[in-house]
């Protein structure tokens, strides 16, 4: 599983309490712990929690599929996430898994608890919903994605009128009802969805990208800000679906924790003036 994709998920001042809650939920790790930013690794996967403040609040429009092997399992799951949550599907059988809930958590994290086979070793799955301007758009923005990573591919299809059982009546045929893709190994799942819910992509929940080098990042950055998307500060962007990822070289990480406070804060100040992260430019800041 590649672990230089992964999930970042905002808090406002209290990433170190869901850090804490998520670990004993499914018996995960700190790997990192600061201010404002913890990581943890829960079952193999590392997921960043950022203190950023109150000004984004996460929603489904990103929620994780927690695939279980038991019954037993999932009731494990949900009854943990249930506690301080908020039930958005009843846990119960349905058409495509005989136990299945939507759960909203304490931390307004959504979480889908999945009876069934595993498609990949990785057992939390980001599910991207979407909706509004976006809906018909899951199987393009697919495309997009896999088109962009290397070792990527698009899995099972599942589309509205395939002749499933209870999707609602109103959404178009040929829409994607779930499918399953991986970017550089990193599995996701996805649908398009009607509804028009009260919430979409933003910052709350993004992807982060972990890169080699100023070529591999130009090109992720451009591939995503390309048709439609947006370049935001400090190695962020926003796909032309919204969806927010975080395009971040190693090198900025290794040059922030250098022992050398002074240099380290040289790097960080240079970080902030920038969109697209200039490796060379941090490099100059560093050894200035």
């Amino acid at each position: 599983m590649n672990n230089d994709i992964f999930p970042c998920l905002w808090y406002d001042e209290d990433a170190r309490e869901a850090a804490e809650f998520y670990r004993n939920v499914f018996d995960g790790k700190i790997t990192a712990d600061t201010p404002v930013v913890i990581n943890i690794d829960l079952l193999g996967q590392k997921f960043m929690l950022l203190n950023g403040g109150p000004q984004f609040k996460k929603n489904a429009s990103v929620s994780f599929m927690v695939i279980c092997e038991t019954e037993e399992e999932v009731q494990k799951y949900w009854d943990q996430l249930m506690e301080g949550g908020t039930i958005l599907m009843p846990l119960d059988s349905y058409s495509w898994s005989r136990k299945y809930g939507w759960i909203r958590d304490r931390y307004d994290v959504t979480w889908q608890i999945f009876l069934g086979e595993k498609q990949t070793e990785q057992k939390l799955i980001p599910t991207l919903m979407f909706i509004h301007q976006n809906n018909g758009k899951a199987m393009e923005a697919m495309e997009l994605y896999t088109k962009t990573f290397p070792d990527s591919r698009i899995g099972n299809i599942l589309r509205y009128g395939d002749g499933s059982e209870g999707h609602p009546g109103d959404e178009p045929a040929g829409h994607i009802q779930h499918a399953h893709f991986e970017i550089d190994g990193y599995s996701f799942f996805c649908m398009d969805n009607s509804y028009d819910h009260a919430f979409d992509f933003n910052e709350g929940i993004s992807i982060v990208v972990m890169t080699d080098d100023q070529k591999q990042t130009d090109h992720y950055w451009n591939s995503l800000t390309g048709n439609g998307g947006r370049e935001s500060m400090c190695g962020w962007l926003k796909d032309p679906y919204g969806l927010s990822w975080q395009i971040v070289p190693k090198r900025l990480i290794q040059l922030m924790n250098d022992p050398d406070q002074e240099k380290a804060y040289k790097v960080v100040q240079a970080m902030m003036r920038m969109q697209k992260i200039n490796i060379e430019e941090l490099e100059k800041a560093y050894s200035s």
